[in-house]
């Protein structure tokens, strides 16, 4: 038997029974209370606040935005996933344009010095967004690796409207977060930044320099 199973096992057979979570008052961090505007608005005004881009487009028309976003940026070549219904949505929209599309769902090692070298943007999904904190949360996956959203000098975000919540406490309960949260979980609060010794914020110095999410609503951009 090994010292974590000896340990565990002197935890189970506690001779004043088994240990229980103490009770807990999580009011502090949920109960917001915002309406789905009042969602929308706060995570816009706090990722603004780091230089985070919004734009927001319908679901009937966002891969027109998308394409939009690519040629305002500059972007030649975009790494993306197949599987995925947004990344599916984007190759088609974009299938006859002007953007080579790159695939993402290879080994980092058959593609490394060309995503760190050639590739001008990174296309993800996201699980949803907080308000809060202005914040966005993506479970990355074979189809869609955590290194699109990281290293590419720009990162293009596709997030619904009704998908942000209040905090993110409401996001680990209502998605069960404790049930089945996955070995790598990102929260992403703008472009990469770093600060000096006299805390000046530097952009894009280990990462993407600019972050881009583009908010689909359903029937229609809110006025």
């Amino acid at each position: 038997m090994s010292s974590r199973e000896t340990i565990l096992k002197r935890l189970r057979e506690r001779s004043d029974g088994p240990l229980t979570a103490p009770v807990s008052d999580f009011a502090v961090v949920t109960g917001r209370g915002w309406d789905a505007a009042e969602r929308v608005a706060r995570f816009e005004r706090l990722i603004g606040s780091v230089h985070g881009e919004v734009v927001h487009t319908s679901r009937a028309s966002w891969t027109d935005t998308l394409a939009e976003v690519l040629a305002a940026k500059g972007v030649m070549r975009l790494a993306l996933g197949r599987q995925h219904p947004v990344a599916a949505e984007a190759r088609s929209a974009l299938a006859d344009g002007g953007v080579e599309l790159v695939d993402a769902d290879r080994d980092i090692e058959e593609w490394q010095r060309e995503q760190f070298e050639s590739v001008d943007a990174g296309l993800t999904s996201t699980r949803g967004g907080i308000a809060e904190t202005g914040s966005l949360w993506l479970w990355p996956t074979p189809d869609e690796p955590r290194l699109i959203s990281l290293v590419p000098p720009i990162h293009i975000a596709v997030l619904d409207a009704d998908s942000i919540e209040d905090t993110f406490f409401d996001v680990v309960e209502c998605h069960a977060w404790a049930q089945g949260m996955p070995t790598n979980a990102l929260l992403i609060s703008g472009p990469s930044k770093t600060a000096d010794i006299e805390q000046t914020l530097a952009y894009g110095v280990h990462g993407p320099k600019a972050l881009v999410v583009i908010v689909r609503h359903t029937g229609g951009v809110p006025a």
